[in-house]
């Protein structure tokens, strides 16, 4: 299994992955959590869930977070897919998920994931990153950490630079 950094309680750690990430083209494993692209969960993830399952959707840059607006409370997390580190819609998607539809499970960060992303990816309101780079947890806590002061408000609540001033 694959190693994740899990960000729980302010504090980045290495975690086991315990869900397996199931291409379309691939047969879904008899037991165990699964990780599904958007179209499968909406053809067969009732299925999943039902048989008591956990189950997770990977969302691409391309599709919209929205379409999990009704499933949301049944997913035992969201994948948001950076196909490259330049690409920043999964920012978007993210925040999406923890704003506007008020989801609480973990949102993780897969494909081209690098460390000097993660102190963005914490303020839009992922948790859990699966590091291309082969980053460490040590890693990700001091690139996380590594600005004091942010100019905007975002999911993770850190006054902005104007407000601390005063």
């Amino acid at each position: 299994m694959p190693t994740l950094i899990k960000l729980a309680d302010g504090r980045f750690s290495a975690a086991e992955d315990v869900f397996t990430d199931v291409a379309d083209e691939d047969a879904i494993p008899p037991a165990g959590a699964v990780i599904l692209s958007l179209t499968r969960f909406q053809a067969e993830g009732d299925a999943l869930i039902s048989a008591g399952r956990p189950v997770g959707v990977r969302i691409q840059p391309d599709e919209a977070v929205e379409d999990l607006a009704y499933d949301l409370s049944r997913l035992a997390l969201v994948a948001v897919v950076f196909p490259k580190y330049r690409d920043g819609r999964a920012y978007t998607s993210a925040t999406l998920l923890r704003q506007r539809l008020g989801y609480g499970g973990e949102v993780r960060a897969v494909g081209d994931v690098l460390r000097e992303q993660a102190g963005f990816m914490v303020r839009c309101g992922m948790d859990a990153f699966a590091p291309a780079d082969g980053a460490t947890a040590e890693d990700w806590a001091a690139a996380a950490g590594r600005f004091r002061h942010v100019y905007q408000r975002a999911v993770d609540d850190r006054p902005p630079v104007f407000e601390e001033r005063g």
